[in-house]
């Protein structure tokens, strides 16, 4: 791992107009990460980093990196783009449990944190970092959000979250699992009780559905449901997909992990929607995509499709008509997810568009003064480094908005 790193670092030109770094959502400043490690200042690069970005380890794990650093890499447009990720880890996870978060004297101001994700926990830390108690409520009982019941411990290790856990405990940030805001507590309560504001990062747990006959049979199951606990399902040797987006990835590498013999991805289109890697390694692993398929009704027996019908670009122009059963023990639906509607329900003036997404103005303020919001219940299902960037600048309004009313 060392040799691989140093020897990747090397290759590194540090461009003056890095295109890695503009690639990053969050801006990572990869040359000064790569030129710190070359000259023996990991733990500078590792302080660095979290600054910059405080899930940093679990970005360089579970980011669309062809698509963003490496993506951009000049050397990739003639050759092989370094392995920033790697570089970005072994920096990251080494320097992880030795980073102090230097937190000032409490203000005496005290902001609530709902929601225990990637958006929750860069609040949380952002504003600690000002000087502000905080306590985190989540409805689950381990913290990370999608990172813990989302994404597979074989693409991303549960330890790490456990780590973070303790380093949050060691900023002094309060932790309430199993505490869901919109049932025996609700926002009103926080603010009763002396919040100065309110962050809600309540993320996108409530499967997008087919609407189509047999959705509520019982072998058919939602891909966000089965990733938050994979053990308690019991499916069957040949499993059915639908959809074939990163989602749909992690549930076939999870389900031939645990010994199915059979894994088929569905897709309406000609593509599937999953990073080239993601869907290389379901590939990889034994799973079977199949294109062009027009989901018409679920039974007992498996799927029933029909064709779909495309023209020169690859548009869908129709179907043939021609329903056809593919046997599956389990149908399993992956096609997005969005939020649920427990706050919205309960929170007089927290207003959501039609999908269910919270309002927000550009600086992550709701429709309720007070009550910030950033993350996946306000930008749909996104990637967790988009979730850090965007909470990083609803941590500053927020502060501002506290100060302003002194």
């Amino acid at each position: 791992m060392i040799v691989h790193v140093i020897a990747e670092a090397n290759r590194c030109y540090e461009c003056k107009k890095p295109l890695c770094q503009m690639g990053c959502p969050i801006h990572t400043p990869i040359p000064q990460m790569i030129h710190l490690l070359k000259e023996g200042k990991l733990r500078e690069a590792g302080n660095m980093l979290f600054e910059n970005n405080p899930l940093s380890v679990v970005c360089s794990i579970v980011c669309n990196h062809e698509n963003q650093c490496e993506g951009h890499c000049v050397q990739g447009k003639k050759g092989q783009a370094i392995h920033i990720s790697s570089i970005e880890n072994y920096i990251s996870d080494t320097c992880l449990d030795q980073i102090k978060i230097q937190v000032p004297e409490w203000n005496g101001k005290r902001i609530a944190c709902i929601g225990a994700g990637p958006a929750g926990i860069t609040i949380a830390i952002e504003m600690a970092k000002k000087g502000y108690q905080v306590t985190i409520f989540d409805a689950k009982d381990k913290i990370g959000g999608i990172m813990q019941y989302g994404i597979p411990a074989f693409r991303l290790p549960k330890t790490i979250l456990d780590r973070y856990r303790i380093k949050l405990q060691e900023t002094g940030i309060r932790v309430r699992p199993n505490t869901t805001i919109g049932g025996a507590l609700e926002i009103k309560d926080l603010f009763r009780d002396g919040y100065a504001a309110i962050f809600i990062g309540t993320g996108v747990w409530r499967p997008k559905k087919l609407s189509i006959k047999g959705e509520s049979l019982g072998n058919v199951h939602f891909a966000i449901d089965f990733l938050a606990n994979p053990e308690s399902y019991n499916l069957g040797d040949n499993i059915a997909i639908i959809g074939m987006g990163n989602t749909a990835m992690d549930v076939a590498r999870t389900l031939l992990r645990k010994g199915t013999k059979t894994v088929t991805l569905y897709a309406r289109g000609l593509h599937y929607d999953a990073s080239n890697e993601e869907a290389e390694y379901a590939r990889l692993d034994g799973a079977e995509f199949v294109y062009g398929k027009r989901i018409l009704e679920i039974t007992d027996d498996g799927p029933i499709f029909d064709e779909n019908i495309f023209d020169e670009n690859g548009e869908i122009i129709g179907c043939k008509n021609e329903p056809q059963l593919y046997p599956a023990d389990s149908t399993i639906i992956a096609i997005s997810q969005g939020p649920k509607s427990k706050l919205v329900n309960t929170t007089e003036g927290l207003k959501a568009s039609k999908a269910g997404l919270l309002l927000t103005d550009e600086k992550g303020e709701t429709t309720i003064p007070g009550i910030f919001a950033a993350g996946d219940v306000v930008l749909g299902a996104k990637t967790v480094v988009q979730a850090v960037a965007y909470s990083k600048k609803v941590a500053e309004a927020m502060d501002e908005y506290v100060k302003s009313l002194d």
